[in-house]
């Protein structure tokens, strides 16, 4: 047994299993550089404060889940519990908000949160996540929604739904606010949810406790309470992403599970995960620059999981194309014919053809074995006599076919077995 495990509630990733979580986070990261958005990195820790700040202090993220370390010089840090509020962060440290905007960013990366491990959450998880500083456009959110749904398609996910709402905004959530807030001090809650109904109200209505869930039938809706501004704004997101043919439902109760989102909202979950149904989310978040001590920037962003979204893909039995084995295993036999044979594998690599060689001076038939366990289309066979007369055995793995090609003339050879 080893004397180390991975802590509970992480994972490692390790081949065959890696290639599908590469994939899937290629392929949400591909509609994004082809709508411009530039890559940023932000630090795996930042300043605790950062997320009090712009997560808010009320959520479970914060409070509960936020991992936490002080440095020698009594410095408070977190481990990046989410993503936008670094990303936003790193934007403005950067100036980025200067000049032409919108600021479109994509990240992808490691998040943390103390959590119960179970399937589908876990306290190290992987996403990839977009965000728009800095314009207040319909369109913006929109072409957001979009490219989510383009993603998640590519993938040949079929199974999952886009639900969609409208928070408010400034003017109009206070009066959602208190009339919320008179409806949750006539229930019968624990003395830490009626603590959140004077921070943010919002988040008991994200409350999962089939105890709280019951009593929140008769809640008002923030649809009721939303002003003409925030009506027009979100039926024109609503037009535009149904003019795109992405499919969504109308969920008046979704509020989501941090405190710097304002208007749209949303949430893509997939039905087969159980009570972890959420695979992606987000919203537009305009006040959460001035949050953190920034100008006035509104913005929109999401994060697609990748953990879960390989989940998903799994529950619906699709297969991805994870072409990462070796199109050709080179086979040498002896000494001078390794060191040539090595030297074709080199040009190959560096013509764009995937080749892989036998390592460890195997002989012929524990090199042959090798070939096939690797998934290779083709083996190249060099022997002494061969290799004095300038050429060199083509196997086809599949056939069993063999043919002699000159050193010269590997690579066109190869073209046209492999592509």
């Amino acid at each position: 047994m080893n004397a180390f495990s991975a802590p509970k509630g992480t994972y490692d990733l390790l081949p065959p299993n890696s290639a599908e979580f590469l994939a899937v986070r290629e392929a949400l990261a591909a509609p994004l550089l082809r709508a411009g958005y530039g890559y940023v990195e932000t630090p795996g820790f930042e300043h605790a404060e950062l997320f009090a700040r712009g997560v808010g202090e009320s959520t479970d993220i914060v409070s509960k889940e936020m991992y936490t370390l002080s440095t020698r010089g009594g410095t408070e840090l977190a481990l990046r519990p989410e993503g936008t509020a670094s990303v936003l962060r790193a934007a403005l440290q950067g100036s980025l908000h200067r000049g032409a905007l919108p600021v479109k960013l994509w990240y992808s990366g490691s998040y943390y949160r103390y959590e119960r491990p179970q399937a589908g959450r876990y306290r190290h998880f992987s996403q990839v996540g977009a965000e728009a500083l800095g314009a207040e456009d319909p369109a913006l959110d929109a072409e957001l929604l979009i490219l989510a749904d383009d993603a998640y398609r590519s993938l040949g996910l079929r199974g999952f739904r886009l639900l969609l709402n409208s928070l408010g905004d400034r003017e109009c959530r206070p009066v959602y606010r208190a009339a919320l807030q008179d409806f949750l001090r006539q229930l019968d809650l624990d003395e830490d949810t009626r603590h959140r109904i004077d921070i943010n109200p919002l988040r008991v209505l994200d409350d999962k406790r089939e105890s709280v869930r019951e009593q929140l039938a008769g809640a008002p809706l923030v649809g009721d309470y939303l002003c003409e501004s925030c009506k027009t704004y979100h039926e024109q997101v609503r037009e535009l992403v149904r003019a795109a043919g992405v499919t969504f439902e109308d969920d008046p109760r979704l509020v989501r599970g941090l405190d710097y989102y304002t208007r749209t909202t949303f949430e893509f979950v997939h039905d087969g995960l159980g009570s972890q149904s959420a695979i992606g989310g987000g919203g537009r978040y305009d006040g959460l620059s001035e949050m953190i001590g920034g100008p006035a920037l509104p913005s929109v962003g999401w994060a697609l999981g990748v953990d879960r979204t390989v989940l998903a893909l799994r529950k619906e039995d699709v297969e991805l194309d994870l072409s990462t084995t070796p199109r050709v295993f080179a086979v040498p036999l002896g000494d001078e014919a390794r060191r040539v044979l090595f030297g074709v594998v080199t040009a190959l690599r560096r013509e764009g053809i995937a080749a892989d060689f036998a390592y460890g001076g195997k002989g012929l038939k524990n090199a042959m074995k090798s070939a096939n366990r690797s998934g290779a289309a083709v083996a190249l066979v060099l022997g002494e006599r061969d290799l004095a007369e300038g050429l060199v055995q083509l196997k086809d793995l599949a056939t069993g076919e063999q043919s002699p090609v000159p050193l010269d003339r590997v690579a066109t050879a190869l073209r046209g077995k492999v592509g």
